[in-house]
């Protein structure tokens, strides 16, 4: 009996080292609440902080990531999406109990729902079809996301039978479904397209982080053609440091919400470990410095190795930029709405390059963004038609959230958008701890 009290107090201290320690401060920076997160390392734990952060719609205006041996200490300066302070406990409250919980692998549930994962070429009108088709196998679509990038399409739409209200598990129903969706997605017998259509098995993935995934084994990072051309205001550049036997990756690029995420996400699955980082913000632009390694702890090894990291960066932050104007639907749920409204926008030229689709309570709430044909802003008097065709009271033009900057945030120098290394930084990194960052420079 001794040993086994001897055994659940050791348990327990194993529990409480392995627990990440996180400290909230409102008191010491006057533009953003700081949250500092002391944790042991641990492949993917900086991406699942910065997951819980950027579910709540935070814009994170700087953030300093170190490691010591087998420890990390990280510290995030956080606003909310108009650029205040967080002064409500409860958000204050499941930030802290979110992250100190995440390391223990919370289940992802379904809800007694179907998941589906599509990947293909992207077109005018492809929306428009899938939710036809859906609907007339008698699909009810619950949630639903779509990201459209360099002519690729990746979704993954939850589903459930518009009958029973059921999940839909028949195998040859399911069948029937996936089949007849990629179909859709081939589009004109193009054999080439490599269209992918499949019930999703990974539910335990954070959606966002699995269509990167879905993205990048689309491999959407190559062959450009000339109607996708990348933003020239994405600056990536990847250097060595042999000394350190560290790569350097300098991102320079628009500030928006959940940029630390959609690069950290991509960094983490392509098997690199961040060991130091500092995220800055100024006015409407953001540079991030992650110095990392192959989780062997070798650094990239060759050019080709080099470019396919630029590509994939680069790649990571231009999906979610959002192209078009963004269109909110709110409307009574029922069976056949979205191919009605998306039909509506095939019919008018209009294109979808986003959408994200949610329902509660019998109540759909679904926003697009949407251009015109050749993928430039669509004009404003087509979308007044659009809207009168589906209803000026459901369907609204919403500006597009940007992130909101205060006077104070603009104190640092504006970083150049040659984004050139500084090896200096990586010792100031090295020797950095809470205590030297408590302050809101």
């Amino acid at each position: 009996m001794a040993m086994k009290g001897y055994l659940d107090e050791y348990e327990k201290l194993v529990i409480r080292m392995n627990t990440p320690r996180v400290v909230i401060d409102n008191g010491v920076c006057s533009s953003a609440t700081i949250v500092k997160v002391d944790s042991p390392r641990g492949h993917g734990i900086l991406l699942e902080a910065v997951q819980i952060l950027t579910d709540l719609n935070l814009s994170i205006k700087k953030a300093y990531i170190s490691s010591d041996g087998r420890w990390n200490m990280d510290v995030f300066h956080v606003t909310d999406i108009n650029g205040n302070k967080l002064n409500d406990q409860s958000v204050l409250s499941y930030i802290e109990q979110s992250i100190e919980t995440v390391y223990y692998g919370e289940d992802i549930e379904v809800n007694g729902l179907t998941a589906l994962e599509l990947t293909g070429t992207d077109r005018i009108g492809l929306l428009s079809e899938m939710f036809a088709v859906l609907s007339d196998l008698n699909c009810d679509v619950v949630d639903a996301k779509l990201w459209t990038h360099n002519g690729r399409v990746a979704s993954i739409i939850y589903l459930k039978d518009c009958t029973s209200g059921s999940p839909i598990l028949d195998p040859h129903r399911i069948s029937n479904i996936e089949g007849r969706l990629k179909n859709v997605l081939n589009g004109d017998n193009n054999v080439n397209s490599a269209a992918k259509a499949c019930v999703s098995m990974d539910v335990m993935t954070h959606v966002e982080r699995r269509l990167h995934q879905l993205m990048f084994e689309d491999r959407d990072y190559e062959k450009r053609s000339k109607r996708h051309e990348r933003d020239p205001m994405v600056v990536v550049t990847v250097q060595n440091w042999a000394e350190r036997s560290y790569s350097v990756v300098n991102v320079h690029c628009r500030d928006r919400t959940k940029l630390l995420f959609d690069v950290v996400c991509t960094l983490t699955d392509m098997e690199y470990a961040v060991f130091h980082a500092t995220i800055n913000t100024s006015s409407d632009q953001a540079h991030l410095e992650f110095y990392i390694r192959h989780k062997d702890g070798s650094p990239i090894s060759s050019e080709a190795e080099r470019q396919r990291v630029i590509q994939c960066l680069e790649a990571a932050v231009e999906r979610r930029a959002s192209a078009g104007v963004r269109l909110e639907l709110r409307h009574p749920d029922k069976q056949g709405l979205l191919a009605e409204v998306t039909r509506t926008f095939r019919e008018n030229g209009l294109n979808v390059t986003r959408t994200e689709i949610s329902t509660s309570c019998g109540m759909a709430t679904n926003i697009f963004y949407v251009t015109d044909a050749n993928g430039n802003g669509a004009d404003s008097k087509l979308i007044d038609t659009v809207r009168e065709k589906i209803g000026l009271e459901w369907l609204r033009v919403k500006e597009i959230p940007s992130v909101i900057h205060k006077k104070g945030d603009g104190e640092e120098e504006q970083q150049t958008k040659a984004v050139l290394v500084s090896l200096g930084s990586l010792v100031w990194k090295n020797l950095f701890s809470f205590g030297l960052i408590k302050s809101c420079s």
